[in-house]
């Protein structure tokens, strides 16, 4: 059996993965991509994410986030460890929203949970626990060279169909993300833009989130960053596809941190201003996004069968690994471990 992932974002990345966990010959595995990690695009959203563990989901998204949550240590194992772009932050979230207690039940797989009145402005409640987070641009990296080791064939490629692959009776991942509305012709798939800054801040340690009515504010540093990264966000604009990136954008950002979190300006050893931020770039990205959610589904067709796996939005390091497990479950022959 030929096995075939379109697309080399996080959640293709995830599906050859989850792949060669159920001992799939990696030579029986083909990669087929327009984007690969290294290229910047604002078709390819997963190399800028500030990727991070939440447990602030629906129920579905959050089924998918525990699996992530609970498997995510082998696959930092299966990338060797330390270097692989995954590794454990405090993690603090505050809801404007009050948490409700079926919600914080769900959560309760993480062990250290810890639930509380928030103390910031605006804010009802709060979430702390010691968090994923991901330095995506290395992550994505270190996977595509592990698999192209095992040797897992990547081709560089824009399909314009399924036919295009060449590979007859193939089983075929779509994990195009916005790259699905034209293969598949599917006009529920739109943007939702991003803008956040890239800053060197080696003082901050700690995950810090603040959900507000049309803003999400949030400092994610980046673990086994060489240059100490830390992602300063953000924006959730939907149905706006633009790479440009604005100077109000991102002061409206740093506004917003130092009123959350003013600790990242005053632990800065340059200084306790915005100002003093080292800001190394500012970068807009087009999260993937779905109406009615992720597409999960099997699809006959005269190439093979289809298995569609897109649409996360910003969700996909987090709750990938879950939806990779439950695509995969729909082929007869490997089940689902969910």
């Amino acid at each position: 059996m030929t096995y075939v992932v379109v697309g080399a974002g996080i959640i293709g990345l995830y599906t050859v993965y989850e792949l060669l966990e159920r001992n799939v010959d990696p030579h029986d595995i083909t990669i087929i991509a327009q984007h690969l990690p290294g290229d910047q695009s604002i078709m390819y959203a997963s190399p800028y994410a500030g990727a991070y563990f939440t447990p602030i989901l629906d129920n579905k998204s959050l089924q998918y986030a525990r699996y992530t949550y609970q498997n995510i240590e082998k696959l930092r194992t299966f990338l060797g460890g330390d270097g692989s772009g995954i590794g454990r932050a405090e993690t603090i979230e505050h809801s404007e929203v009050p948490l409700d207690s079926e919600l914080i039940d769900g959560c309760r797989f993480i062990p250290d949970l810890e639930v509380g009145k928030s103390w910031l402005p605006g804010c009802k409640d709060y979430l702390k626990f010691n968090g994923i987070v991901f330095n995506s641009p290395v992550l994505t990296q270190k996977m595509i060279d592990k698999f192209s080791d095992l040797g897992v064939t990547v081709i560089r490629k824009k399909l314009s169909s399924f036919g295009d692959i060449g590979v007859a009776n193939a089983t075929i991942f779509n994990c195009l993300g916005l790259g699905a509305e034209d293969l598949v012709d599917d006009t529920k798939v739109y943007s939702t833009r991003g803008q956040v800054l890239v800053v060197r801040a080696p003082h901050v340690k700690r995950v810090l989130l603040a959900w507000t009515s049309g803003a999400a504010t949030y400092v994610i540093p980046r673990p086994e960053s060489k240059t100490h990264e830390v992602i300063l966000g953000g924006f959730y604009q939907p149905h706006r596809f633009d790479a440009n990136t604005y100077g109000y954008e991102s002061e409206d950002i740093l506004k917003r941190i130092a009123a959350f979190f003013p600790e990242v300006l005053l632990l800065n050893a340059s200084g306790g201003s915005i100002d003093d931020l080292e800001v190394m770039r500012t970068v807009a990205g087009a999260r993937p996004t779905r109406e009615g959610g992720v597409r999960i589904e099997k699809e006959r067709t005269k190439y093979g069968t289809v298995l569609h796996n897109y649409g996360a939005c910003g969700t996909g390091y987090l709750c990938g690994l879950g939806m990779v497990d439950k695509c995969i479950g729909l082929l007869d022959a490997l089940g689902s471990k969910l």
